[in-house]
């Protein structure tokens, strides 16, 4: 069975510091290590833990300095941090929690009070994740929303901007949903949108690409490391997917089951433009694939990609 205990990552550069608190602790959690500031962020990056045990004086990266570039990343900001130190003057506790510190612990350590404090965080730590994850998802449908959509093309914007790649969108609608509504009621609407959603969630493939609920009838796709050509083949296999389920739409003009249109835009991003833009081409092609008679895709390039 995999191991599903929370994850603590220490940090000291005294390696018998760090044995005595692993320790106290590795019955309950898993450890992981790290004595310097370089490999603590690294390790923070990588493996995402629970809760970071953190030394404040060490050689070259400091802790304080440590703490508040984990709280500047998006992707770890909610990691908390507890300072372990032999310092205990106002004013390093007081810096400390300036930088995003949860606790502050002095040496010599107690392990009973290590065990409670770590205990405590780690549960506050699980019970704001589970309300997070539940704000990120759509009620009707359950899948990610519009604000777990924005906040991640965010992420992958910068991402995918430092490192020379090309994201995508796939804005799509289902077609005649009003008019699905009208003739079967809102409760077969409610059953039509999470029959689409989970049929657009199992045929888009990687892990790392995301679905979501944009609003009413109309749905985006989050397509990291792929460009527009890439981002068309994937929508043509969506609006199959959805065509092949053949849920009856008897007052649709388009076709007698349900479908959809979409519209799929690309780039390599810019650092001096916002992702609004990406989504504005996108849902200019999701436009035109309606004008040309739905039930269809239309690919728009940015025309934006930096040198």
């Amino acid at each position: 069975m995999p191991d599903t205990r929370a994850r603590i990552l220490i940090v000291d550069d005294v390696p018998s510091n760090v044995h005595v608190l692993s320790r106290i602790l590795r019955d309950d959690y898993e450890i992981y290590f790290a004595t310097n500031g370089d490999k603590a962020l690294e390790l923070v990056q990588a493996r995402l833990p629970d809760l970071v045990l953190l030394d404040i004086m060490m050689p070259g990266m400091d802790g304080f300095e440590v703490c508040a570039r984990i709280k500047e990343s998006p992707a770890t900001a909610n990691i908390p941090v507890i300072f372990i130190s032999a310092r205990g003057e106002v004013e390093d506790e007081t810096r400390g929690l300036e930088v995003g510190a949860i606790d502050f612990i002095t040496k010599p350590i107690s392990p009973p009070i290590v065990q409670a404090r770590v205990r405590n965080h780690i549960l506050l730590k699980r019970q704001t994740d589970l309300l997070r994850q539940l704000s990120f998802l759509d009620g009707l449908t359950g899948i990610p929303n519009r604000r777990r959509f924005d906040e991640v093309l965010a992420l992958e914007w910068r991402r995918c901007g430092r490192s020379r790649l090309p994201v995508s969108v796939i804005m799509l609608d289902v077609d005649h949903f009003k008019a699905f509504n009208d003739r079967y009621g809102h409760q077969s609407g409610d059953d039509c949108l999470r029959a689409v959603s989970r049929l657009l969630s199992e045929h888009v493939m990687r892990p790392g690409d995301l679905v979501a609920r944009f609003g009413g009838e109309e749905f985006v796709c989050l397509l990291p490391e792929t460009d527009a050509e890439g981002a068309a083949r994937v929508a043509e296999r969506l609006r199959a997917a959805v065509e092949a389920e053949a849920i009856p739409h008897a007052a649709s003009p388009t076709a007698g089951h349900v479908t959809i249109s979409l519209g799929c835009a690309g780039t390599v991003p810019p650092p001096d433009r916002p992702p609004d833009e990406l989504l504005d081409v996108a849902d200019r092609a999701l436009y035109e694939a309606k004008r040309g008679g739905r039930n269809r895709y239309r690919m728009a390039e940015m025309g934006m990609v930096a040198g």
